[in-house]
């Protein structure tokens, strides 16, 4: 089921000097908002994500306590029923109720989330392709509404 690394994440304090950075040591820019940004480890197989933060207000910060593996999209279709046969629980991400796997469109990814037994954050994640129409999607859809979607 995982076959690597996606992403891992660093906070840091001054979002732009981190960007300059990153870009001066040769990594390649993949996305940005006001907060975060995420550049290529290896060229649409794997990111860093830095989180700019001048104090985090609780003890755990996805960018503290995360890390996401890679996983194929055909895989991610059967993520679930796999964690559930480990017997690992599967929990929803930020302020999701919803546990199943879900789309990014903006970013063109999609996600499952669980713990290790210490509570650190784990994701099954996949690369998703994006048709032009869709890429300024900002929503989180399942997997089932994406697909609905793509077929109209």
């Amino acid at each position: 089921m995982i076959e690597g690394l996606y992403e891992a994440h660093l906070p840091v304090k001054d979002l732009d000097v981190s960007i300059n950075f990153y870009k001066k040591i040769g990594l390649k820019l993949a996305w940005r908002d006001e907060e975060t940004a995420f550049f290529w480890i290896e060229e649409n197989k794997s990111w860093v994500g830095l989180w700019e933060g001048k104090e985090y207000k609780t003890p755990y910060h996805p960018s503290l306590r995360h890390i996401a593996f890679r996983v194929t999209y055909e895989n991610m279709k059967h993520a679930m029923a796999w964690l559930q046969s480990l017997q690992i629980e599967v929990v929803p991400f930020g302020g999701r109720k919803t546990i199943e796997p879900f789309v990014r469109p903006q970013q063109g990814n999609a996600s499952v989330y669980f713990q290790d037994p210490d509570g650190n954050s784990l994701e099954l994640m996949c690369y998703v392709e994006v048709p032009d129409a869709y890429k300024q999607r900002t929503d989180k859809l399942s997997l089932e509404e994406w697909e609905k979607l793509l077929t109209r």
